[in-house]
C-alpha cells in the first residue's frame, strides 16, 4: 500500500478562504499569516488541509472566469508551507452547486452546467499546480451529501479524468456521501489510479463532539455537557434524542429516517464511551484499507470547544492513536476559530497535550 509519508498529522484552515463570513479581502489578508504556518510546523506536523469556496477563484457573474486574486492566497499558503516544510491539501469545500451547508438548494446533479463548471475549476486548479511536487495534494470535494452514491461516484470519475487531462501525476483524494463517513467508504468506486486517496471523516460520538453546537437542531436543542470516556448511557441518550429530531426534521439530501429507533452496532454490548468503541466505529475504515490495499487520510475530526478540555484531550490521543496504528493519515478541525480553535486570540495553544496528541506521526 502506499504510505502517506508527509500527510500524517496536520491542522485545517478553516475559516480563511472557506466558511468566511463575508467575502472580504481584509479578512483573507489577515486570517491566516506566514507567522501561522511557521507556528503550525514548529508543533511538528507535516502538512495543512486548505478548504478552499469555489467564489474565492471564481465569480458567479463570470462562469469560467478565474480570479487571479483568489489563487494568490493558494500559492502564498503554499510558499509558506514549502519555507517551513509542510505540504498543503487543496480541499475544495464549496463547489459550484453543491455545499453541504445547503443541502435543499444545491443544483450539482440537477443542472449540467454547474457540473461542468465544477469540473472545469478542478482543471484550472491543477493546471496551475502541476508544477508542483509531492508538497501538494487535490482533494475533490470536502464533504458530499447524498441519500446514496448513484450520482456521486460518476461524478467523482468525471472529476478524476478531467484533472487527469490536466496532470496525470498529483495526487487526488476521494470521499464518500453521508458528510465523508466511514461508512461510505465501501461505496466508492475504486479508481484504477495508483495516486488516488481515499478519505473520511470522524466526529464521534457526535452528541460529544459537536455538544450545544448552535448549527445542528439535535446538538442544539439537547444542550448538554458530554465527557469522555464515560458511561455510554449519556451517549445513547443523545441518540434517542437525535432520532425523535430527525422525525420532524427530515432532509432529502439523507437516507429516510428509520421507522423506529436502533442502537447502531457500535454501541452493542459496551458499557464504556472509549477507546475501544472508538476503533470500532471506525472498523469499516480498517475493513477497506485490507480489502482494497489502498492509502487512506481522515480528512476531517476534532471535538468542540464547548467540551471540557481533558476530555477532548484524551479524545484527541485515542483518535490519533488508532489511526496511526493502521497507517491512516490524518487533518484536525481546525487551527483558529471554527468552534474547535487550537489556538487562543494571541495565537497560543490552548492545550500543550492537545498539539502534541494532533501532530504526532
Amino acid at each position: 500500500m502506499k504510505k502517506l509519508d508527509g500527510y500524517m498529522a496536520g491542522p485545517n484552515l478553516g475559516g480563511w478562504i472557506s466558511q468566511y463570513r463575508n467575502y472580504d479581502h481584509e479578512h483573507f489578508k489577515s486570517f491566516i499569516v506566514e507567522e501561522d504556518i511557521k507556528t503550525i510546523a514548529s508543533w511538528g506536523a507535516d502538512h495543512i488541509r486548505l478548504p478552499v469556496d469555489y467564489p474565492v477563484l471564481e465569480d458567479d457573474a463570470q462562469p469560467g472566469t478565474y480570479l487571479e486574486s483568489g489563487f494568490e492566497y493558494i500559492d502564498k499558503a503554499i510558499t509558506w508551507s514549502k519555507k517551513y516544510g509542510l505540504n498543503v491539501i487543496i480541499d475544495l469545500h464549496k463547489a459550484p452547486g453543491f455545499f453541504f451547508g445547503n443541502l435543499d438548494s444545491n443544483t450539482l446533479f440537477t443542472d449540467p452546467k454547474m457540473q461542468d463548471r465544477f469540473i472545469n475549476l478542478w482543471k484550472a486548479i491543477a493546471a496551475r499546480y502541476k508544477g508542483e511536487g509531492a508538497n501538494v495534494v487535490y482533494e475533490l470535494m470536502n464533504e458530499m451529501v447524498e441519500p446514496d452514491s448513484s450520482r456521486w461516484n460518476p461524478m467523482v470519475e468525471r472529476l478524476v479524468k478531467g484533472i487527469r487531462e490536466v496532470d496525470t501525476e498529483h495526487d487526488i483524494i476521494v470521499g464518500g456521501i453521508m458528510y465523508n463517513s466511514v461508512n461510505a467508504l465501501a461505496l466508492l468506486p475504486i479508481i484504477d489510479d495508483p495516486n488516488i486517496i481515499y478519505t473520511f471523516h470522524m466526529y464521534e460520538p457526535h452528541g460529544f463532539t459537536h455538544q450545544k453546537a448552535s448549527w445542528s437542531f439535535a446538538t442544539k436543542e439537547y444542550d448538554r455537557n458530554l465527557s469522555y470516556p464515560s458511561e455510554m448511557e449519556p451517549h445513547i441518550d443523545f441518540l434517542k434524542f437525535s432520532y425523535e429530531r430527525s422525525k420532524t426534521n427530515p432532509r432529502p439530501s439523507q437516507p429516510p429516517v428509520a421507522p423506529e429507533f436502533k442502537l447502531p452496532p457500535s454501541y452493542e454490548g459496551l458499557t464504556r464511551m472509549d477507546k475501544e468503541w472508538l476503533h470500532r466505529f471506525m472498523q469499516p475504515a480498517f475493513d477497506f484499507i485490507k480489502k482494497h490495499d489502498k492509502p487512506l487520510y481522515c480528512g476531517e475530526y476534532g471535538v468542540i470547544t464547548h467540551s471540557d478540555m481533558q476530555s477532548r484531550e484524551i479524545w484527541h490521543e485515542d483518535v490519533s492513536d488508532i489511526l496511526l496504528e493502521y497507517g491512516i493519515g490524518r487533518g484536525v478541525w481546525s487551527y483558529k476559530g471554527m468552534s474547535f480553535t487550537l489556538i487562543d486570540q494571541d495565537r497560543k495553544p490552548v492545550s500543550e497535550r492537545l498539539i502534541k496528541a494532533i501532530c504526532r506521526h
